[in-house]
C-alpha cells in the first residue's frame, strides 16, 4: 500500500494532497483560492449556489473520478461518478437534473470494459432521473492515463427554503450521520490489495437525493449537510466546525461502524472515522428536530453529538475509555485514489 506521510506542502503536489485532509484545504487555500477567488457567498461547500435573474436558485457542481481499481464491491468508475456528483447538489440542498461527462481514455482500454463503465454510468442516471446531456472524449498514449479517468458536471434545483450554509451551524445543533460509515474505503482498499477478508464488505455507494427531499418534506430545519468522501467523518466535522467557527462534542460510541468495517481497520492499522463513504452524510439541526430528521434519513441514522459554546473551532471526541480527545483533520491520505 502506498499511503504517504504528513508533510509540508512543499514545491510538488503529493499524492495527500488529494486526500481530502489538511493537504487538500492547504493546496485550495494558497493555491486555488489566490488564482480563482472565493465561491459565491464565500463558503467552501460541496458546489457553488447560483441566482438567475427571475428563476429559483441552482446549485453547479464538478468531481473528477481517479478511483483505483475501476471495479469494487458495490460499485465501479462509472457508477461512481454519476452518484458522486448527485450527492454533491444534494448536499447543497438541490434536486439533480442534469449531469455533463468528460472521459479521458488510455489507448489500449478493452472496448468492452469502456461499454461497461458507460453502461453503469446510464443506469445511476436513469435511476436517479437525471439525464446525461453533453460531456467530451479525450484519449492519451498508453502508459499515461491509467485505463479511465471521468470527470462530470452536475446541475440541480435548490429546493424553496433549504439553506444549507456551513456557517448556519450553531450552539445547540445536534449531529447525525445517516448510517454505518467507512465502507466504501474498505472496499476498495481490499479489493485493491487483494485483502482476503471473511466477509465481503460492499462500498456504501448509494444516491442521497431521496433522503434529503424526505427532510425537505418533513419540515426538519436542516443547517448543514456533508457527504463523507475523502478523510470519511472526521474530516467533514472539521471543515464544517472551520467555516462555522463552532466546536462540537462527538461521541465514539454512538458512531455507526459495522462490525466487519471496524474488524477490517482493526486489522489493517486503520481508522474508519477517516475511511471514505460514497453514500453517507452528516447533519446539523437544532436539538428539538432531532427526531423527525431521524424519521426521515431512515433506518441506520443515528445521533452522535452536538455543536456547543466555544471560543475555538474544533471537533472532540467522547472515546470507549471515557476520555475526550481531539479530533483532528486528516493530514495523509489514508487510501489513495478513492473516488
Amino acid at each position: 500500500m502506498n499511503c504517504p506521510l504528513p508533510s509540508p506542502p512543499g514545491d510538488t503536489v503529493t499524492l495527500a494532497h488529494g486526500g481530502g485532509g489538511r493537504l487538500t484545504n492547504r493546496l485550495i487555500e494558497e493555491v486555488m483560492i489566490p488564482a480563482f477567488g472565493r465561491p459565491p457567498g464565500g463558503e467552501q461547500h460541496d458546489g457553488a449556489l447560483l441566482q438567475l435573474h427571475g428563476s429559483s436558485a441552482i446549485a453547479f457542481t464538478t468531481d473528477c473520478h481517479v478511483v483505483d481499481p475501476l471495479f469494487f464491491p458495490g460499485g465501479d468508475i462509472g457508477s461512481l461518478s454519476i452518484i458522486g456528483t448527485l450527492n454533491d447538489l444534494a448536499m447543497c440542498g438541490a434536486v439533480p437534473k442534469w449531469i455533463s461527462a468528460g472521459f479521458i481514455l488510455e489507448e489500449g482500454l478493452s472496448m468492452s470494459v469502456l461499454q461497461r463503465v458507460v453502461a453503469s454510468m446510464a443506469t445511476a442516471a436513469a435511476n436517479s432521473d437525471v439525464r446525461i446531456v453533453t460531456g467530451d472524449t479525450k484519449v492519451v498514449n498508453r502508459g499515461k492515463g491509467d485505463g479511465i479517468y471521468i470527470c462530470t458536471s452536475g446541475v440541480g434545483q435548490v429546493i424553496p427554503g433549504m439553506d444549507v450554509r456551513p456557517k448556519r451551524v450553531t450552539a445547540g445543533d445536534a449531529v447525525l450521520v445517516s448510517g454505518d460509515i467507512g465502507r466504501h474505503g474498505i472496499s476498495v482498499l481490499a479489493c485493491r490489495e487483494g485483502i482476503s477478508l471473511e466477509l465481503t464488505i460492499e462500498s456504501d455507494l448509494a444516491p442521497l437525493a431521496g433522503t434529503v427531499l424526505a427532510l425537505a418534506d418533513a419540515g426538519v430545519d436542516v443547517h448543514c449537510m456533508r457527504d463523507l468522501t475523502r478523510g470519511g467523518l472526521a474530516a467533514a466535522l472539521n471543515e464544517i466546525a472551520t467555516a462555522s467557527s463552532t466546536s462540537m462534542t462527538i461521541a465514539e460510541t454512538a458512531i455507526p461502524v459495522a462490525d466487519e468495517v471496524a474488524g477490517a481497520c482493526e486489522i489493517l492499522g486503520l481508522d474508519p472515522l477517516q475511511s471514505a463513504c460514497e453514500g453517507r452524510f452528516v447533519l446539523f439541526t437544532p436539538g428539538d428536530q432531532v427526531p423527525a430528521a431521524l424519521k426521515a434519513m431512515g433506518k441506520g441514522a443515528a445521533l452522535i453529538g452536538v455543536v456547543e459554546e466555544s471560543t475555538e473551532a474544533g471537533v472532540f471526541l467522547m472515546t470507549t475509555l471515557g476520555t475526550t480527545r481531539v479530533l483532528e483533520m486528516p493530514s495523509g491520505m489514508l487510501l489513495p485514489r478513492i473516488c
